[in-house]
């Protein structure tokens, strides 16, 4: 999907930061395209930008409402209904990441129907997608991998992006989620494709491209993770990666959700070329990404530089320290990708 910029994020009166993180995701990644907030009485999170009416944003450009929380069940309360009408009368698009569709609700479907607007469900895509075929095709991907779910692989890529982009590098980001999505403008939630086609979205989200152009796919969850690690593999071998990046939370002992134990960074390594060689036999680990919010600079400085002994890659947290070091690697592995 497509979604027109910019946006109009709408947090209605969620109770907490944590339940608008979509929306924080966006403003930190993409603050060019949020010129404002709309919040309704009690919302008791605030992202920092101006809080705007309908005309307001219309004035401002303002092309698409975004509803940027979540929630448990992934529901659209009742209340926000009339003022998602109202945004739809006043000539915006909407989009959603919950689990909910839009189109599913009576006045919002009719309202975007009498009123020639779109309706996004980031969760849920129009988009048909094949069966995944394998085939090589040009242009260079990475992929960021994780010994867990939410252990930065987002904003690994997306920290990479910037980095590469800054050097003079070719390099997209390319969304599997819905918070990359609304980031990016495109992609698709590669949790809800069915399983069959997940490869095949895959390899939709990242095209035949130049050969020096570098594709930064976005993760899902861990091969390791009893949940998810069919979601994780049917992206691997839809990447197709060059190289791969994994992404690791140094706290925790089990992985998220479930009672199995952490996997070990040398074992991520491991599996992941072992199934990637299956459509890339070139695959290669290229760095290591830690989130390492929960350890003081001291903490952190010394773990990152344990693990590039052991492992012989550059590790750092990409937003606490930046991704220089990542970014010397891929350029010294590719030369040719830094050839403008």
């Amino acid at each position: 999907m497509q979604i027109a910029t910019p946006y109009l994020m709408f947090l209605g009166d969620v109770p907490d930061r944590l339940a608008a993180k979509t929306a924080y995701g966006i403003v930190d990644w993409r603050p060019e395209w949020c010129i404002g907030q709309m919040r309704l009485p009690g919302c008791a999170a605030d992202l920092g930008i101006p809080d705007l009416t309908l005309p307001e944003a219309l004035a401002k450009g303002c092309r698409t409402l975004v509803i940027g929380v979540v929630n448990a069940g992934g529901v659209l309360p009742d209340h926000w209904v009339s003022e998602i009408v109202a945004a739809i009368k006043a000539g915006l698009d909407v989009a959603s990441g919950l689990h909910v569709r839009l189109g599913a609700i009576p006045a919002i479907a009719e309202a975007a129907q009498a009123n020639g607007r779109t309706l996004h469900d980031v969760r849920h895509t129009r988009e048909s997608f094949a069966t995944g075929k394998g085939t090589r095709r040009p242009g260079k991907r990475l992929l960021t991998v994780g010994t867990d779910c939410s252990v930065g692989k987002k904003y690994t890529v997306l920290a990479l992006e910037k980095g590469m982009r800054a050097r003079g590098l070719d390099a997209d980001f390319r969304a599997t989620g819905q918070t990359g999505v609304f980031i990016s403008g495109r992609g698709a939630a590669i949790d809800a494709v069915v399983a069959d086609f997940i490869s095949g979205a895959v390899e939709w989200i990242s095209p035949a491209a130049d050969p020096n152009h570098w594709d930064l796919i976005e993760g899902q969850g861990s091969l390791y993770h009893p949940s998810f690690a069919g979601v994780s593999l049917g992206l691997l071998h839809g990447a197709q990666p060059d190289a791969v990046i994994v992404c690791h939370e140094p706290t925790r002992t089990t992985m998220r959700g479930v009672e199995h134990a952490l996997p070990t960074i040398r074992e991520v390594i491991d599996l992941t070329l072992q199934l990637g060689r299956l459509t890339n036999p070139d695959i290669r680990a290229t760095g290591i990404a830690v989130n390492s919010q929960a350890l003081d600079e001291a903490e952190a400085r010394a773990l990152l530089a344990a693990l590039e002994a052991e492992h012989g890659l550059p590790a750092t947290d990409p937003v606490r320290f930046g991704v220089d070091g990542l970014v010397d690697r891929l350029v010294a592995e590719f030369p040719e990708t830094a050839k403008s």
